[in-house]
Protein backbone atom coordinates (compact mmCIF):
# COMPACT_ATOMS: atom_id res chain seq x y z
CA UNK A 1 0.00 0.00 0.00
CA UNK A 2 2.57 2.63 1.43
CA UNK A 3 1.93 3.82 0.77
CA UNK A 4 2.21 2.80 2.27
CA UNK A 5 3.42 5.21 1.80
CA UNK A 6 4.07 4.99 3.41
CA UNK A 7 0.90 5.60 5.15
CA UNK A 8 0.21 3.04 7.07
CA UNK A 9 2.56 3.75 9.73
CA UNK A 10 4.54 6.24 9.38
CA UNK A 11 2.45 9.06 11.34
CA UNK A 12 3.36 7.31 14.58
CA UNK A 13 6.87 8.82 14.26
CA UNK A 14 5.19 11.94 14.36
CA UNK A 15 3.81 12.20 17.51
CA UNK A 16 6.69 11.29 19.13
CA UNK A 17 8.75 14.71 17.83
CA UNK A 18 8.76 17.66 20.31
CA UNK A 19 9.60 21.16 19.91
CA UNK A 20 9.22 23.49 17.40
CA UNK A 21 10.11 21.72 14.66
CA UNK A 22 7.21 18.78 14.79
CA UNK A 23 5.10 20.16 12.21
CA UNK A 24 8.24 20.54 9.44
CA UNK A 25 9.29 17.07 10.23
CA UNK A 26 5.71 16.10 9.37
CA UNK A 27 6.31 16.34 5.90
CA UNK A 28 8.21 13.59 5.39
CA UNK A 29 7.03 10.57 8.24
CA UNK A 30 4.17 11.19 8.01
CA UNK A 31 3.17 9.78 4.80
CA UNK A 32 6.21 7.92 3.74
CA UNK A 33 4.70 6.01 4.63
CA UNK A 34 3.58 6.19 0.57
CA UNK A 35 5.28 6.95 3.20
CA UNK A 36 5.43 6.18 2.64
CA UNK A 37 10.20 6.89 2.89
CA UNK A 38 15.60 4.75 1.36
CA UNK A 39 18.11 3.83 -0.16
CA UNK A 40 20.00 0.96 1.80
CA UNK A 41 21.89 1.41 4.88
CA UNK A 42 25.37 -0.91 4.96
CA UNK A 43 24.30 -3.53 7.11
CA UNK A 44 27.49 -4.66 8.47
CA UNK A 45 26.12 -3.51 11.50
CA UNK A 46 27.16 -4.66 15.14
CA UNK A 47 24.15 -6.75 15.27
CA UNK A 48 24.41 -10.50 14.53
CA UNK A 49 22.00 -12.32 12.38
CA UNK A 50 20.83 -15.61 14.68
CA UNK A 51 22.22 -19.27 13.70
CA UNK A 52 19.27 -20.83 13.54
CA UNK A 53 16.96 -21.67 10.41
CA UNK A 54 13.66 -19.50 10.56
CA UNK A 55 10.77 -21.63 9.78
CA UNK A 56 8.03 -19.05 8.18
CA UNK A 57 4.12 -19.17 6.79
CA UNK A 58 4.04 -19.06 3.39
CA UNK A 59 2.21 -16.16 1.68
CA UNK A 60 1.65 -15.25 -2.19
CA UNK A 61 3.34 -12.44 -3.60
CA UNK A 62 0.93 -11.13 -6.16
CA UNK A 63 1.77 -6.92 -6.23
CA UNK A 64 5.25 -6.77 -6.81
CA UNK A 65 8.99 -7.76 -8.29
CA UNK A 66 12.02 -6.79 -8.14
CA UNK A 67 12.62 -3.73 -10.59
CA UNK A 68 9.52 -1.72 -9.56
CA UNK A 69 10.18 1.91 -8.45
CA UNK A 70 7.08 4.18 -7.92
CA UNK A 71 7.48 8.13 -7.43
CA UNK A 72 5.78 10.69 -5.50
CA UNK A 73 5.12 14.25 -4.90
CA UNK A 74 4.43 15.52 -1.79
CA UNK A 75 2.02 18.77 -1.21
CA UNK A 76 2.17 20.42 2.36
CA UNK A 77 -1.09 22.34 2.05
CA UNK A 78 -0.43 24.46 -1.26
CA UNK A 79 2.93 23.80 -1.54
CA UNK A 80 5.22 21.85 -3.16
CA UNK A 81 7.56 20.70 -0.88
CA UNK A 82 8.60 17.16 -1.55
CA UNK A 83 8.91 13.83 -3.51
CA UNK A 84 9.03 10.05 -1.83
CA UNK A 85 10.89 7.07 -3.80
CA UNK A 86 9.55 3.59 -3.53
CA UNK A 87 11.40 0.58 -4.66
CA UNK A 88 12.09 -3.06 -5.02
CA UNK A 89 15.47 -4.36 -5.17
CA UNK A 90 16.87 -7.78 -6.60
CA UNK A 91 16.33 -10.18 -4.58
CA UNK A 92 19.33 -11.25 -1.93
CA UNK A 93 19.98 -14.33 -0.04
CA UNK A 94 19.90 -13.61 3.76
CA UNK A 95 20.26 -17.02 6.22
CA UNK A 96 19.67 -19.42 3.26
CA UNK A 97 16.08 -17.06 2.29
CA UNK A 98 15.48 -15.20 -0.74
CA UNK A 99 14.24 -11.98 0.04
CA UNK A 100 13.53 -8.67 -2.36
CA UNK A 101 15.20 -5.20 -0.68
CA UNK A 102 12.31 -3.07 -0.95
CA UNK A 103 13.43 0.79 0.13
CA UNK A 104 11.36 3.70 1.06
CA UNK A 105 13.07 7.10 0.66
CA UNK A 106 11.80 11.57 1.15
CA UNK A 107 13.31 14.21 0.54
CA UNK A 108 12.43 18.01 0.57
CA UNK A 109 12.41 19.94 -2.87
CA UNK A 110 15.57 21.60 -2.91
CA UNK A 111 13.74 24.68 -3.38
CA UNK A 112 12.30 23.89 0.33
CA UNK A 113 15.29 23.28 1.88
CA UNK A 114 15.79 26.55 2.81
CA UNK A 115 12.30 25.87 5.40
CA UNK A 116 13.65 22.65 6.42
CA UNK A 117 15.68 19.76 4.83
CA UNK A 118 14.64 16.55 5.15
CA UNK A 119 16.30 13.18 3.70
CA UNK A 120 14.74 10.30 5.42
CA UNK A 121 15.33 6.46 3.79
CA UNK A 122 13.79 3.34 5.46
CA UNK A 123 15.09 -0.04 3.91
CA UNK A 124 13.63 -3.92 4.48
CA UNK A 125 15.01 -7.12 3.60
CA UNK A 126 11.08 -8.87 3.26
CA UNK A 127 11.46 -12.43 2.79
CA UNK A 128 10.30 -13.90 -0.63
CA UNK A 129 7.48 -16.63 1.02
CA UNK A 130 6.83 -15.14 3.54
CA UNK A 131 6.33 -11.25 3.38
CA UNK A 132 7.96 -10.73 6.21
CA UNK A 133 10.99 -8.38 7.27
CA UNK A 134 14.32 -10.24 8.39
CA UNK A 135 16.23 -6.52 8.64
CA UNK A 136 15.47 -3.55 8.87
CA UNK A 137 17.44 0.13 8.69
CA UNK A 138 16.37 3.32 8.64
CA UNK A 139 18.22 7.05 8.55
CA UNK A 140 16.55 9.78 9.07
CA UNK A 141 18.14 13.13 8.36
CA UNK A 142 16.01 16.27 9.16
CA UNK A 143 18.31 19.39 9.63
CA UNK A 144 20.40 19.02 12.62
CA UNK A 145 18.48 16.08 13.82
CA UNK A 146 19.64 12.81 13.10
CA UNK A 147 18.37 9.49 14.03
CA UNK A 148 19.43 5.52 13.03
CA UNK A 149 18.16 2.45 13.59
CA UNK A 150 18.95 -1.36 12.46
CA UNK A 151 17.16 -4.48 13.10
CA UNK A 152 16.95 -8.37 13.29
CA UNK A 153 13.79 -10.39 13.16
CA UNK A 154 13.21 -13.78 14.90
CA UNK A 155 9.67 -14.42 13.65
CA UNK A 156 9.81 -18.05 15.31
CA UNK A 157 10.56 -16.51 18.81
CA UNK A 158 8.33 -13.80 18.22
CA UNK A 159 11.67 -11.70 19.21
CA UNK A 160 13.51 -9.15 17.11
CA UNK A 161 17.11 -7.73 18.12
CA UNK A 162 18.11 -4.07 17.91
CA UNK A 163 21.16 -2.28 19.27
CA UNK A 164 19.27 -1.53 22.66
CA UNK A 165 19.03 -5.55 22.58
CA UNK A 166 15.91 -7.82 22.08
CA UNK A 167 12.09 -7.00 22.30
CA UNK A 168 9.35 -9.34 22.30
CA UNK A 169 7.27 -8.74 19.03
CA UNK A 170 4.03 -10.61 17.69
CA UNK A 171 5.22 -13.10 14.81
CA UNK A 172 5.36 -11.32 11.16
CA UNK A 173 5.58 -7.94 12.79
CA UNK A 174 6.42 -4.99 9.84
CA UNK A 175 8.01 -1.90 10.15
CA UNK A 176 7.29 0.98 7.84
CA UNK A 177 9.22 -0.28 4.67
CA UNK A 178 8.05 -3.72 5.02
CA UNK A 179 4.28 -2.75 6.03
CA UNK A 180 3.44 -1.46 2.44
CA UNK A 181 4.47 -4.32 0.61
CA UNK A 182 2.76 -6.82 2.85
CA UNK A 183 -0.57 -4.81 2.92
CA UNK A 184 -0.34 -4.62 -0.94
CA UNK A 185 -0.91 -8.10 -1.19
CA UNK A 186 -3.72 -8.24 0.74
CA UNK A 187 -7.27 -9.73 -0.65
CA UNK A 188 -9.79 -6.81 -0.70
CA UNK A 189 -11.68 -8.42 -3.50
CA UNK A 190 -15.02 -9.84 -1.14
CA UNK A 191 -14.09 -6.76 1.74
CA UNK A 192 -17.19 -5.38 2.75
CA UNK A 193 -17.23 -1.72 3.96
CA UNK A 194 -15.62 -1.22 7.36
CA UNK A 195 -13.95 -4.24 7.58
CA UNK A 196 -11.12 -4.11 9.70
CA UNK A 197 -6.81 -5.38 8.80
CA UNK A 198 -5.09 -5.93 11.61
CA UNK A 199 -1.39 -5.19 11.57
CA UNK A 200 1.59 -4.93 13.92
CA UNK A 201 4.49 -2.70 13.22
CA UNK A 202 7.95 -1.99 14.79
CA UNK A 203 8.99 1.47 14.72
CA UNK A 204 11.93 3.16 17.17
CA UNK A 205 12.13 0.49 19.75
CA UNK A 206 8.18 -0.13 20.05
CA UNK A 207 5.48 -2.40 18.89
CA UNK A 208 2.19 -0.53 17.70
CA UNK A 209 -0.75 -3.17 17.38
CA UNK A 210 -2.34 -0.80 14.48
CA UNK A 211 -4.95 -1.46 12.05
CA UNK A 212 -6.85 -0.21 8.71
CA UNK A 213 -10.42 -0.01 7.96
CA UNK A 214 -11.89 -0.66 4.00
CA UNK A 215 -13.89 2.22 2.89
CA UNK A 216 -14.75 1.17 -0.49
CA UNK A 217 -13.85 2.13 -4.08
CA UNK A 218 -13.16 5.83 -5.74
CA UNK A 219 -11.77 6.75 -9.06
CA UNK A 220 -9.43 9.52 -8.74
CA UNK A 221 -7.99 11.54 -10.93
CA UNK A 222 -4.26 12.12 -11.10
CA UNK A 223 -1.19 13.09 -13.07
CA UNK A 224 -1.27 9.73 -14.46
CA UNK A 225 -4.76 9.47 -15.50
CA UNK A 226 -8.05 8.51 -14.19
CA UNK A 227 -6.92 5.48 -11.85
CA UNK A 228 -9.74 3.22 -10.46
CA UNK A 229 -8.61 2.71 -6.89
CA UNK A 230 -9.48 0.82 -3.11
CA UNK A 231 -10.23 3.27 -0.38
CA UNK A 232 -8.64 2.37 2.97
CA UNK A 233 -8.09 4.29 6.40
CA UNK A 234 -5.45 3.62 8.70
CA UNK A 235 -6.10 3.86 12.35
CA UNK A 236 -4.11 7.41 14.02
CA UNK A 237 -2.95 8.10 17.13
CA UNK A 238 -4.64 10.91 18.21
CA UNK A 239 -1.86 13.40 19.62
CA UNK A 240 -0.25 16.93 18.92
CA UNK A 241 0.02 15.87 14.97
CA UNK A 242 -3.38 14.38 14.36
CA UNK A 243 -7.26 15.66 16.04
CA UNK A 244 -8.94 12.61 15.11
CA UNK A 245 -7.62 8.79 14.64
CA UNK A 246 -9.74 9.48 11.32
CA UNK A 247 -7.36 12.15 9.76
CA UNK A 248 -5.61 10.05 6.78
CA UNK A 249 -6.80 8.21 3.55
CA UNK A 250 -5.01 5.66 1.31
CA UNK A 251 -5.69 5.18 -2.29
CA UNK A 252 -4.44 1.98 -3.71
CA UNK A 253 -4.88 0.90 -7.12
CA UNK A 254 -7.41 -1.52 -8.14
CA UNK A 255 -5.86 -4.19 -9.55
CA UNK A 256 -3.35 -6.78 -9.20
CA UNK A 257 -0.98 -4.13 -8.15
CA UNK A 258 -2.54 -2.22 -5.54
CA UNK A 259 0.55 0.32 -5.82
CA UNK A 260 -0.22 3.21 -3.55
CA UNK A 261 -2.34 6.32 -5.79
CA UNK A 262 -3.19 9.08 -2.80
CA UNK A 263 -2.56 9.39 0.33
CA UNK A 264 -4.20 12.72 2.17
CA UNK A 265 -4.04 13.48 5.87
CA UNK A 266 -5.55 16.46 7.75
CA UNK A 267 -2.99 17.72 10.79
CA UNK A 268 -3.57 20.25 13.42
CA UNK A 269 -1.05 22.64 11.42
CA UNK A 270 -2.76 21.98 7.99
CA UNK A 271 -2.75 19.24 5.10
CA UNK A 272 -1.14 16.74 3.68
CA UNK A 273 -1.21 15.21 0.50
CA UNK A 274 0.81 12.67 -1.57
CA UNK A 275 -0.18 11.39 -5.06
CA UNK A 276 1.38 9.17 -7.89
CA UNK A 277 4.22 11.19 -9.89
CA UNK A 278 5.03 7.94 -12.29
CA UNK A 279 5.53 4.23 -11.79
CA UNK A 280 8.13 1.22 -14.31
CA UNK A 281 8.56 -2.20 -13.63
CA UNK A 282 5.07 -3.13 -12.26
CA UNK A 283 4.73 -6.73 -12.14
CA UNK A 284 0.90 -6.88 -13.68
CA UNK A 285 -0.49 -5.04 -16.11
CA UNK A 286 -2.21 -1.18 -15.14
CA UNK A 287 -5.54 -1.90 -15.34
CA UNK A 288 -6.98 0.45 -13.13
CA UNK A 289 -5.63 2.98 -14.58
CA UNK A 290 -8.39 3.93 -17.17
CA UNK A 291 -7.14 4.59 -21.05
CA UNK A 292 -7.86 8.06 -22.64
Amino acid sequence: MYIGLYSLASYLKTVQLTGQNKMKRTLIIATAAIGLAVLAQSFSMKIQAPDQALNFRKMSNTAFKAGEKLTFRVHYGVINAATITMAVDQATVINGRNTFAVRCEGETLKSFDWAYKVRDKFQSWVDAEALAPVRYAKTVRENKYFDEDVAIYMHDKKKLRNSDGELTMPAYTQDIASALFYARNLNFTNAYVNQVFPLDLYLDNKIYNLNFTYLGKETLSTDIGKVKCIKLRPKLVVDRVFKSSNDMTVWISDDANHIPIRVQSAIKVGSIKVDITSHQGLKNTFSALEKK
